[in-house]
């Protein structure tokens, strides 16, 4: 089907695991709330409600952190068994108005909407009524995006929230992209925005100036590619119900180059925190074959190891590191870690992107 063609909706639940506890607790309605771990076992926020944002806090925010920001903050502990039993009906929504849906986590999904004759074939008045189909059944609230391919309804699905649904039709896709800031471009971190930016690209308006693909892919490798499609607002990436990820992974870029051995286990263990809240964010969980660690150095040269396991292991992945790393032994500026699933038989085998972020 031509890009042009496709009518994508990416539906996103607000604060998913927050706004649950608080629709479950109505006494809760009002105050700042968060789910994720204790600050004394250096636990870090799942999810928190927006009253808790207006404090700076957010996801991936170590707890002692958030507390020190927002002293009133109720802490709640994360019921994933809950949360899943949620998301299981909220996927089955989805499923009444399309088969082609591919969910990204617990809390999202895409939706491919462009053969259904329902609603006019509207995606928009289609978007709108599974959001009010949601709130019916849920009493929760979901924003949405809505666009001609996955990458800009992911990115129209926070254009409004909380609670907000935000259309980009394809005549207004040109106009929409040049706007876009380089931060909102997958694959671009924090990082990879400053080297952007001190080459003169903020937003895809001056990427789009570069009118050679090569000249990209020269300077950025891989990731030019992605620069030069993305400022053009192209995605040929269909929905796939089928899609199974092979790996998961979590990493960190450095601001400044982890130059001593002590530096290194606080980020592990950091990443191993983030890994496994990732994990527990998974619709369908499947057995892990292989844990393994990413490591790029100051001069960007990369190396990475795995060894065989069946859960993660915090141990494993110190082993890993200080296996792979004596070898080299450079100051680094990225650090990742993650696992790869064991193979379906019965399941073909699709493509997976780059999971680290």
């Amino acid at each position: 089907m031509p890009e042009t063609l496709r009518k994508i909706i990416h539906v996103d639940m607000d604060c998913f695991y927050a706004a649950i506890e608080i629709r479950d607790d109505p006494t809760l309605i009002g105050k700042p709330v968060a789910v994720g771990g204790l600050a004394e076992q250096r636990g870090v926020l799942c999810t928190c409600n927006y009253i808790a944002r207006q404090y700076g806090l957010h996801s991936a925010m170590p707890t002692q952190t958030a507390q020190r920001l927002c002293p009133e903050l109720i802490m709640l502990p994360v019921n994933m068994s809950k949360y899943k039993a949620v998301s299981k009906r909220i996927q089955a929504i989805f499923h009444e108005f399309t088969d082609l849906v591919e969910p990204l986590s617990l809390d999202e999904a895409y939706l491919d909407v462009s053969v259904v004759t329902e609603y006019k074939g509207s995606a928009t008045l289609i978007a709108q009524a599974i959001r009010e189909r949601i709130f019916k059944t849920e009493n929760l609230t979901a924003s949405a995006g809505v666009a001609p391919n996955k990458f800009l309804a992911k990115i129209a699905s926070a254009w409004k929230k909380p609670n907000g649904l935000f259309v980009i039709p394809p005549p207004a896709v040109t106009d929409f992209v040049k706007t876009l800031p380089v931060e909102k471009l997958y694959g671009v971190g924090k990082v990879t925005a400053q080297k952007l930016h001190a080459l003169g690209f903020k937003t895809c308006a001056d990427l789009r100036q570069i009118q050679s693909l090569t000249a990209l892919t020269t300077q950025f490798g891989k990731l030019g590619q992605h620069l030069y499609e993305q400022s053009r607002g192209i995605d040929h990436r269909p929905v796939d119900p089928r899609r199974l990820r092979k790996s998961v992974s979590v990493e960190h870029t450095f601001t400044h180059d982890l130059t001593q051995l002590n530096e290194y286990q606080p980020a592990l263990l950091d990443l191993h925190t983030k890994l496994l809240q990732r994990l527990q964010m998974i619709t369908e969980p499947r057995p892990i074959k292989n844990q393994f660690i990413k490591i790029k150095f100051h001069d960007f040269t990369a190396i990475s190891a795995e060894i065989k396991s069946q859960k993660t292991d915090l141990q494993c992945y110190q082993h890993l590191f200080n296996n792979t790393y004596t070898k080299i032994n450079k100051p680094i500026r990225l650090l990742g870690v993650g696992v790869s699933f064991a193979e379906i038989e019965s399941v073909t085998d699709f493509q997976q992107q780059e999971l680290f972020e």
